[in-house]
């Protein structure tokens, strides 16, 4: 046998190829379950980015009438906007949440009802200055997966993962390869010295 009659024998299944291969399966297949919650996701991420400039959120303009020290109580803006929307007397079940800024002086309260009601109220006068839904809350439940029942959110929490899954196996399917020939060449080059 000469120097050129190389015998080649095959060598066993390395460790990185083994990885190769599930970063390609996870890959693929987080990829393929995944792309609708994903593209869901995505797209009202967008969306809420842009809702004032999309008029799914009102905006109210509006100065500070008095110092925030002036304010008058939470109970009674809370009484003033459900009055405002023709919910008296007024119970705290019938809040889905308030949303106090002190800087624009007003509060905005949103009242649990199927529209997203929401009702900007003056903090120190408590004059009301809008009443209207609020288009954004059904994306935010469709973007976190709340829309579909509380459990659903698990999905959005799943498709973070299968995302971050996807990104990495991505970086190895690109790299692997990269470093795989690096080394290859930098072995053939030792030998053939």
């Amino acid at each position: 046998m000469t120097v050129t009659d190389r015998v080649i024998v095959p060598r066993p299944a390395a460790p990185r190829r083994r990885a190769s291969r599930i970063a390609f399966y996870a890959h693929l297949w987080l990829g393929v379950i995944f792309t609708a919650a994903l593209l869901v996701i995505s797209a009202t991420g967008i969306l809420l980015n842009h809702k004032r400039g999309l008029g799914l959120m009102p905006d109210v303009a509006h100065e500070p009438s008095a110092p925030f020290a002036g304010a008058l109580s939470l109970d009674s803006l809370t009484s003033i906007a459900l009055v405002a929307v023709g919910r008296a007397p007024a119970t705290l079940g019938d809040v889905d949440r308030m949303d106090v800024r002190p800087r624009s002086g007003y509060v905005k309260v949103r009242v649990r009802d199927a529209r997203s009601t929401e009702v900007t109220v003056d903090l120190a006068t408590g004059r009301v200055l809008h009443v209207g839904p609020r288009g954004d809350v059904y994306l935010e439940k469709l973007h976190s997966g709340e829309a579909f029942g509380d459990r659903w959110v698990l999905l959005s929490d799943a498709a973070a993962i299968a995302l971050v899954i996807t990104i990495v196996s991505g970086y190895w399917l690109w790299l692997f390869p990269k470093v795989r020939r690096a080394r290859d060449t930098t072995g053939d080059a030792e030998r053939t010295a």
